[in-house]
């Protein structure tokens, strides 16, 4: 959520960085109605509070009893008024969080401009896509070849967009998934297991509503949500909470299922596993110093980079473009691995920096020296990786000839000794 001192004091920049990314200048103005209209009202409440309490002062000092009622019957009349006024001022202020809660982050000035993904700007790339002498076949070819991938048994349980992982499927992605948790607690994160289901305050904390609400999983009679990823609950660890600055920064990383309902359309970019309704995904996550955000998000990328490095996959970063930012992000690198098989690049994390984003609307401060006054946090998240397009990659980089599945060598040692998947 953004100051709306930021936005009352600086209109024209906040509206110039919101254009960037294509919002309406209409949606800023929206706000500084509600808020010049809440702080008349306030003003006015204020007022009238302070002159019923100069009144009830002078009414206890007095002797005329006729006087003394008709100053009590004309502070009722204040009274009923302050009322009113305090009810249009509930009102006023819901009606502008709602409307702050409708804005989307300020792209960082260094992000660069463009309307969509094809603006983006790859920064780095490692590696070079592997030269096979035969063709290399897909996933879904390879998995359902060897036995580990069921579609029409996950239709069959779920409906569309399910599947089930068997035998050495299954294991392959618990080993990728405890691997992961083993990699990033050396790189210096703090694991935590979390709910995978949680209240909507945490959603809103953050910022997955009211901007997401159509493609999350509900439980109606609970009032409580399926996480849409891990970012959801460890972002509400500390919700109305004062850290201290020697605390930060606190660095976690968390496996859970993710559940999105995917607005999918027909066609090859959704064959096989590569969008689901659930998918698996280990988040690396961190609550910094606003001085040191920016340094962190270059370790966050850099730690998802050494996670693909060292799986042995081909991959290259992009920054993301105003356009194709994310609702919370300032700033934003995708990391994507080449799958030969489909022929194109895979999204396997996004690491972000959203500043005080989250921590504003989840109320998460911290004392920057002892005794000082709590600032907001600084939030920042990453997929350290994302499954199933890891274990896509996996599948389709390190298929041999035959159709079997070679395991990369990091991975072994979680495969009890499996080498090389073959059909049982």
């Amino acid at each position: 959520m953004l100051d709306i001192r930021l936005i009352r004091e600086q209109p024209d920049m906040v509206k110039a960085a919101l254009g960037r990314a294509g919002v309406d200048p209409a949606q800023i103005d929206a706000v500084l109605a509600y808020d010049e209209r809440r702080r008349a009202l306030l003003r006015d409440v204020e007022q009238l509070k302070a002159l019923r309490n100069a009144v009830s002062k002078e009414i206890g000092k007095m002797s005329d009893a006729a006087g003394r009622d008709a100053k009590i019957a004309e502070m009722r009349a204040v009274g009923d008024r302050i009322a009113a006024l305090d009810r249009d001022l509930a009102a006023v202020e819901e009606q502008q969080q709602a409307a702050l809660m409708e804005l989307r982050n300020l792209p960082h000035p260094s992000v660069p401009d463009g309307p969509d993904e094809t603006y983006n700007v790859v920064v780095a790339q490692e590696g070079e896509p592997r030269t096979f002498d035969f063709t290399p076949k897909p996933h879904w070819e390879l998995g359902e070849a060897l036995d580990i991938i069921d579609f029409e048994r996950g239709v069959k349980l779920s409906g569309s967009r399910f599947y089930v992982l068997k035998g050495q499927g299954a294991r392959l992605q618990r080993a990728l998934i405890q691997w992961m948790l083993d990699l990033h607690i050396q790189q210096g994160y703090y694991e935590v297991y979390t709910p995978f289901v949680v209240k909507e305050q945490c959603m809103w904390g953050a910022r997955q509503l009211p901007k997401f609400r159509d493609n999350l999983y509900r439980d109606v009679e609970d009032d409580l949500w399926l996480v849409p990823t891990a970012e959801v609950p460890v972002t509400n660890l500390h919700r109305d909470e004062i850290l201290e600055a020697d605390q930060l920064p606190l660095r976690y990383c968390a496996y859970t299922p993710c559940f999105r309902r995917e607005k999918m359309s027909a066609g090859r970019d959704v064959r096989g596993i590569k969008r689901g309704h659930q998918f698996d995904k280990v988040e690396m996550y961190m609550f910094v110093r606003p001085e040191t955000s920016y340094d962190e998000l270059e370790k966050l990328r850099a730690d998802a980079e050494e996670t693909c490095r060292r799986l042995g996959l081909t991959f290259r970063t992009k920054e993301l473009c105003t356009g194709d930012l994310g609702f919370a992000a300032t700033r934003t690198y995708d990391i994507e691995v080449w799958a030969p098989g489909q022929g194109e690049w895979l999204e396997v994390s996004s690491c972000s920096n959203v500043e005080a984003f989250q921590a504003r609307a989840a109320n998460i401060r911290y004392r920057p020296t002892p005794g000082a006054r709590p600032e907001y946090v600084h939030t920042l998240n990453g997929s350290g990786l994302g499954l199933p397009r890891t274990l896509i990659a996996i599948m389709e980089n390190y298929q041999q000839a035959d159709g079997s599945i070679v395991v990369p060598e990091a991975l072994r040692p979680y495969m009890g000794g499996i080498d090389v998947i073959r059909r049982s």
